[in-house]
């Protein structure tokens, strides 16, 4: 009996399993993708911030790689049934979620990437606003800030210059992203070395930088900021241990992306990191003020032609980041909700162009908005999300999925009319304790208004999130299997 057809409204091209012959990704193309993706500036500054905030070098460091670390096994985890299957991950969310209700959590974590591709759109067009001031001699801070935008017409001109060299390769598709990541790796982390040659020098070498102490007085002022940049660390990625099938389904095998993920994530992030750390605690010493922007850094060298240089290179290190991370995830969660209306090359042009229209400089400028506001409480959302995932595929379905009934509306993933009703209350169920913290942190509640470890909570949002969901998914998907 022939194969029945896929139905058109879950089926193109670009959303179709990967073929065994067309998965050429080897250890090398996943661990350079991570490179690609972990060495850029908001990796320096989400490491510098933690500095900004009270930690010395060595509380840092230890955060940061405590962080990724533990989000390197949801993120193998869940990479496995692309590399087993070829699917991406839209794909993938139709067997816990039904087959039209995937689109709610892929939607979810495709407006997180859109105000990613946002913030990394401008920390590119920052560099290059920096880089023509070098060159030119004009002075960057004194445009007039145009109306309700709130930044001056030459920082957006160049914000939307590095806006169109990304839609370039949105438009050239998937072989060229991995040709960006494979060329780029190696140069970035040559130039990470060379930026703390020029700290060791400028700082007459690492025994000042390492001197800075720790601003806290005791544990109880410590334990929330570390909990909080832990669960920041993690929600860094956490968009990624969501869509990783997106690039695992490439990978050859499951040895490939394994061992791929974990040479190239935590230690290039936690390397990469450290330059951060080191460098923003050099410029206490050589400049009497911790700079937590490297492109401000740069921009106080000395020298214009190695400051413009630098700056070069940061703009290529966002580019990398920003199109392997920012923009293959939601061009297939916007393909998702329209197969037959939205290719992947659309879906990329649309995050695109609401990466601009959210204004994303608004939300950079404050570190601590930018850990404790942004990452934090997007983690919240995505961690259910990734337990539910974990607990479908390894606990409930044994890593057995029926590639044809995921393109079919009448087969094992329908539930009820498409969505799964299970699963959405174990994601409203996961996300609700987290949801008073969040209510505090942006002064939408008082924190009287709940109980103290409630709120408190708020700081490991990601920790709560990622168990409940796994867990009540294992206690209620047995009791309402169709459902």
């Amino acid at each position: 009996m022939p194969e029945r057809s896929p139905d058109p409204r879950l089926w193109n091209e670009d959303l179709a399993p990967v073929p065994s012959a067309d998965r050429t990704w080897t250890c090398w193309h996943i661990a350079a993708l991570w490179i690609g993706m972990a060495v850029c500036i908001t990796t320096y500054t989400l490491a510098s911030s933690l500095i900004q905030q009270g930690m010395n070098w060595w509380q840092a460091t230890l955060t940061i790689f405590l962080g990724n670390a533990i989000v390197l096994v949801p993120m193998t985890l869940n990479a496995h049934p692309g590399t087993a299957y070829g699917i991406p991950f839209p794909v993938l969310l139709r067997a816990p979620f039904g087959v039209f209700g995937s689109n709610i959590p892929a939607l979810m974590r495709g407006l997180v990437a859109c105000g990613w591709f946002g913030i990394q759109t401008w920390v590119g067009g920052a560099a290059i606003h920096a880089t023509a001031a070098v060159i030119l001699g004009f002075d960057p801070a004194a445009g007039r800030p145009l109306p309700i935008l709130g930044i001056t017409a030459a920082e957006f001109v160049c914000f939307m210059i590095f806006w169109a060299v990304n839609v370039w390769f949105i438009v050239r598709g998937m072989d060229s992203i991995k040709w960006l990541e494979a060329a780029s790796a190696p140069f970035l982390l040559l130039v990470g070395l060379a930026l703390v040659a020029w700290v060791w020098r400028a700082a007459d070498g690492f025994g000042p930088i390492f001197a800075q102490p720790s601003r806290f007085a005791s544990a109880a002022e410590f334990w929330p900021v570390f909990g909080s940049g832990l669960t920041a660390m993690i929600g860094y990625w956490a968009t990624l241990s969501l869509n990783i099938p997106d690039f695992s389904r490439y990978a050859r095998s499951q040895r490939d992306q394994i061992v791929g993920q974990a040479l190239g994530l935590p230690t290039t992030m936690t390397f990469y990191s450290f330059i951060g750390i080191v460098v923003t605690s050099a410029t206490v010493v050589i400049f009497g003020e911790a700079l937590w922007d490297p492109v401000q850094v740069i921009a106080r060298f000395g020298n214009p032609w190695l400051s413009a240089l630098a700056l070069v290179t940061l703009v290529v290190a966002t580019l990398s980041t920003n199109i392997a991370a920012n923009v293959v995830s939601p061009a297939n969660d916007f393909s998702n909700l329209a197969p037959r209306h939205v290719s992947f090359r659309t879906g990329g042009l649309i995050t695109a162009a609401i990466g601009v229209l959210m204004m994303p400089w608004k939300l950079y400028r404050d570190p601590s908005g930018y850990i404790f506001t942004w990452l934090i409480g997007y983690s919240a959302l995505l961690g259910p999300i990734a337990g539910i995932m974990i607990a479908d595929y390894f606990v409930w379905r044994r890593r057995r999925l029926d590639v044809g009934d995921l393109y079919r509306t009448d087969g094992a993933y329908r539930y009820t009319g498409g969505f799964s009703l299970v699963s959405f209350a174990v994601l409203v169920l996961a996300a609700l304790p987290n949801l008073p913290g969040f209510l505090v942190r942006v002064g939408a509640a008082d924190a009287a208004a709940f109980p103290a470890w409630l709120v408190a909570g708020y700081h490991y949002a990601w920790f709560t999130g990622v168990t409940l969901g796994f867990a009540l998914y294992c206690l209620l998907r047995p009791l309402f299997p169709h459902r």
